[in-house]
């Protein structure tokens, strides 16, 4: 296995809006190569959840720490850094970047990193089943083709740690059930955490651990 990373522990965290708590008491921890999935009903909090294990969004009360690090004393620079060389984010909305084709959106977690290996991309666009459209612009794809884009970008670095939100929503069966193989792989290959919030039942059921969200907290 190649650039396994640390474990992922979430300990005691809480967040809300105003006043109003969105989640309290959330606690797990996902180990290198293990693949959790969150659900819960909607409006529980996954996503937001999700965006403070990745250090996009402030949290009220409790810890986050992935091999080693913790990210609450980290500011946003140090936390962008930290993301840039060992996270891989596929979001429900695509964030593809319109003004460069689709072989530089995938490459570009690799310059961010100052690495350039077209060798990668390339094997990400054909994994993903995008063989021979890198050089087409995001405005020139569908919606499923423009989520196997972004699942491919977050995927071209191999992370240590794998956040996915909705990966499969806006995919056929077949398509959804390939680009769930391809994030198991990175898991198995690779040693990354992977957490996924899902509505999903046939991808939760890929996972060695579903947890379910309440404002409450999280159960296994």
């Amino acid at each position: 296995m190649t650039g396994m990373g640390g474990a992922l522990h979430v300990e005691a965290l809480a967040k809300h809006y105003g006043g109003t708590p969105v989640f309290a008491q959330v606690q797990f921890t996902v180990q290198p190569g293990e693949f959790v999935a969150i659900v819960g009903d909607s409006g529980v909090g996954k996503s937001t959840l999700l965006n403070c294990l990745a250090g996009l969004d402030q949290w009220d009360a409790g810890r986050i720490v992935h091999d080693g690090i913790d990210l609450a004393p980290l500011d946003e620079t140090q936390r962008a850094l930290w993301r840039r060389a060992h996270v891989g984010f596929v979001f429900q909305a695509f964030h593809v970047l319109p003004h460069l084709d689709v072989a530089q959106n995938v490459a570009l977690p690799l310059m961010l990193l100052n690495r350039t290996d077209p060798g990668r991309v390339q094997h990400m666009l054909d994994a993903v089943g995008l063989a021979g459209l890198g050089e087409r612009l995001p405005q020139q794809l569908s919606g499923g083709q423009l989520q196997r884009v972004a699942i491919a970008r977050a995927l071209v670095h191999r992370p240590a740690l794998l956040l996915a939100d909705e990966p499969t929503g806006n995919l056929d069966p077949g398509t959804a059930a390939r680009v769930m193989d391809l994030l198991l792989a990175q898991t198995w290959e690779h040693g990354a955490s992977l957490v996924l919030v899902t509505h999903s039942e046939s991808a939760a059921a890929r996972a060695d651990r579903t947890l379910r969200l309440t404002a409450n907290g999280i159960a296994g």
